[in-house]
């Protein structure tokens, strides 16, 4: 056996070995490439070295600007004001609590980037309400985690912006692109979601509620807009072209700060010590593991492990629709195993060189592992959204895990058509970048 597979088992697997001990995802990767790098002669150093060059770049910025973003917006009120704006547009349809609850998923998703944040800040409100309407505790729950994935499809989404710190080294990937072509695709999961509650709430004859008020929902929408322009400066700041992403993601946290302080007056002064110290919690986690995953893609490319996987595929079949069935296969199977953010810097310099050469776009990858990604934080054993739904519940992991099948099957069929039909939502970057 030559050297190099000798490595690459040596990588992988104490890797999955140190991952399945449930050892930390940083250790794991960190442990894994400092053992390898030894095995293959190379000066531990070079580790270092690709470890600070990971964190080198503009573009990462824009992380913590995001992450701040979101702490600010979830602290300053706007979840109320989401909620309600919610219940005036789509609350008088039938299912009207659990149509409520993927609405507002929607709008607050793009503001925190984050489906834990999702599920943390909205489910107790949103889970209250549905029973108060009638639904059981295990629906409710189910659908206030199923729809929080949304929220890592709709910009801006720090998952977005990794991924393309992570497919730089293979090809250029534009943030602004990525960020719009998430919109559809979260509108698509949306309405796969109120489509299966409407037959829910049928089904079990759960009644209408509410009517609609024109009125109402202008006053509600006037409430609510003050939060929803935190996004506004990053997207359109970004394909405007105004901003960078760093630089909109950086006036959206100034009006977010404003936002909070002055109009919503959720937090005062003397919380924000309080939440910078969550963000340089949440953010220093984030960080290293960036920094760590430098080591272990150089590894991966130095075994030329993508080239590995790409021929083992074609091996098997040159069917484009096999192909992309066995990759999102990948996805979904690791996806139930390792952290997100994790996932994206590991899996991307494998499946990109493929993906590209059955002539897709990057940004269809990008939009496509997001969403493969976001359906395994739903999933044991290491799901963090789901932990999160089973806390604010009080529901064991196995009983949601049972009742959320429905679900998985409704996003599934979401992802298979996105991937099948990427023009779908491939239009919309197109239309606005050309």
């Amino acid at each position: 056996m030559s050297t190099t597979a000798i490595a690459t088992i040596i990588l992988v697997g104490v890797f999955l070995t140190l991952v399945f001990l449930r050892v930390p995802i940083v250790f794991a990767i960190g442990i894994a490439s400092l053992i390898d790098f030894f095995y293959l002669g190379i000066n531990p150093v070079q580790m270092a070295l690709k470890f600070v060059g990971n964190l080198n770049s503009y573009t990462l910025l824009a992380v913590p600007f995001f992450i701040l973003m979101g702490e600010l917006m979830s602290a300053g009120g706007i979840t109320d004001t989401l909620i309600s704006f919610s219940k005036e547009l789509v609350g008088w349809f039938r299912g009207g609590a659990a149509m409520v609850n993927v609405v507002a998923s929607f709008f607050f998703g793009g503001i925190s980037g984050s489906s834990s944040a999702d599920c943390a800040s909205l489910g107790p409100i949103e889970i209250k309400m549905m029973e108060d309407q009638g639904y059981d505790r295990e629906f409710s729950t189910c659908l206030t985690m199923a729809s929080s994935v949304e929220g890592i499809l709709v910009p801006p989404s720090q998952n977005m912006v990794i991924y393309t710190l992570a497919a730089a080294g293979i090809t250029s990937v534009s943030i602004g692109q990525l960020f719009v072509a998430g919109y559809v695709p979260g509108v698509v999961l949306s309405v796969a979601l109120m489509i299966y509650s409407y037959y829910y709430s049928v089904k079990h004859n759960i009644p209408v509620t509410g009517r609609f008020s024109p009125r109402a929902l202008g006053r509600s929408f006037l409430k609510a807009i003050w939060g929803m322009l935190a996004v506004l400066f990053v997207v359109v700041g970004v394909i405007a072209g105004v901003f960078t992403t760093t630089e909109s993601a950086a006036c959206a946290v100034v009006w977010s700060l404003v936002v909070g302080l002055f109009i919503y007056r959720g937090f005062s002064w003397k919380d924000i010590p309080r939440i910078f110290h969550n963000v340089t919690t949440m953010l220093g986690k984030v960080l290293i593991l960036i920094g760590v995953s430098g080591a272990f893609t150089y590894l991966l490319t130095y075994l030329k492990v993508p080239e590995m996987v790409s021929r083992g595929l074609l091996s098997i079949t040159d069917n484009k629709f096999l192909i992309l069935l066995m990759l999102n296969g990948l996805m979904l199977i690791l996806g139930c195993l390792i952290e997100m953010a994790c996932l994206i810097l590991m899996l991307t310099p494998v499946i990109l060189p493929i993906w590209m050469s059955l002539g897709l776009s990057p940004i269809h990858l990008g939009v496509m592992m997001v969403l493969n990604l976001g359906i395994g934080l739903l999933t044991p054993p290491v799901g963090s959204t789901l932990f999160i739904g089973s806390a604010i519940s009080g529901i064991k992991i196995e009983k949601l895990t049972k009742h959320m099948i429905p679900f998985y099957i409704t996003m599934v069929i979401a992802l298979i058509f996105l991937t099948y039909f990427p023009e779908s939502f491939m239009w919309l970057p197109r239309l606005m970048y050309g």
